[in-house]
């Protein structure tokens, strides 16, 4: 019994200790040229779709959903359908390693960016989504969600 107990014990270390080690890797694909090495650790898809949550609110507060016939709803509809367009083209690995790197250069001030240096927190949220914050609160902090996607931890959202 006493077994199965330590047992448990190291699986539970184990998988507090693995999103740490996906920030270890994030950051040496950081530290690449090209962001080929980043693209195992993104999920794009998520990375957009959560862009297009915060540009959707932020339109409901501008046009809101009112009468279906209004102009105010054919320019909302409008602004949706060219927002994913915009997010397809914009939000790329290119993107994601660049951002990541602006994010890292200002926390730390080095160049090369070293992710681990600027990282201020860095904990889970729930046990399958991880918080990373760059730089200091109050200093324009770069947050990064990690989620557990298809048995691995993926970035699926950035806040810059």
């Amino acid at each position: 019994m006493r077994f199965f107990g330590y047992l448990i014990l190291f699986a539970l270390i184990g998988y507090a200790l693995w999103p740490y080690y996906t920030v270890y890797r994030l950051d040496a694909a950081i530290n690449q040229q090209d962001a080929s090495q980043l693209a195992e650790l993104v999920d794009l898809q998520a990375i957009r779709a959560n862009y297009k949550k915060r540009v959707a609110s932020g339109a409901d507060a501008i046009f809101p959903s009112g009468d279906p016939d209004s102009v105010m709803n054919w320019i909302r509809q409008n602004l949706e359908r060219l927002g994913d367009a915009a997010l397809d083209q914009a939000v790329t690995l290119p993107w994601v390693h660049k951002t990541l790197r602006d994010a890292v250069t200002r926390a730390t001030g080095q160049s090369p960016p070293y992710l681990l240096a600027g990282i201020g927190f860095a904990f889970f949220e729930s046990y399958h989504r991880f918080l990373i914050r760059i730089g200091d609160l109050g200093q324009g902090p770069t947050h990064l969600r990690l989620s557990l996607v298809d048995g691995h931890w993926k970035i699926t959202d950035i806040v810059p």
